[in-house]
């Protein structure tokens, strides 16, 4: 019984732990990199916009509501953006609005993305 109780406890303290940082963000990296895998080769290779590209963007800030979410996005995005020697900085800034969306920061290497509100 005393093991039981033990963990039970452990199990409580790691849902007090963990509630808030699965709360807070609901989006993954693998979530935001799924939704822009199509958009590769027009960031890094200068090839044509694929409709699917500007399908995940969309998709990406439909899911992207709250603060938290744009910020999880954001920090995605960035060390994506990061992991791309070859990212044209142009195309990825200006990726949303060739897409028809609009987000409220640039995506970029170094993007702050404690300001994105």
């Amino acid at each position: 019984m005393a093991g039981l109780m033990k963990l039970a406890c452990l199990v409580l303290a790691c849902m007090i732990v963990a509630g808030p940082v699965t709360t807070n963000a609901a989006l993954s990296c693998g979530t935001v990199n799924g939704n822009l895998a199509a958009c590769i080769g027009y960031l890094t290779q200068n090839a044509p916009l694929p409709r699917g590209c500007c399908t995940g963007v969309t998709s990406l800030n439909n899911m992207a509501r709250t603060t938290p979410d744009r910020q999880q996005a954001c920090r995605c995005l960035v060390g994506a953006a990061n992991s791309f020697p070859t990212l044209n900085a142009a195309r990825a800034a200006g990726l949303p609005k060739a897409c028809g969306v609009n987000i409220p920061y640039k995506i970029s290497k170094s993007t702050n993305c404690n300001s994105v509100r």
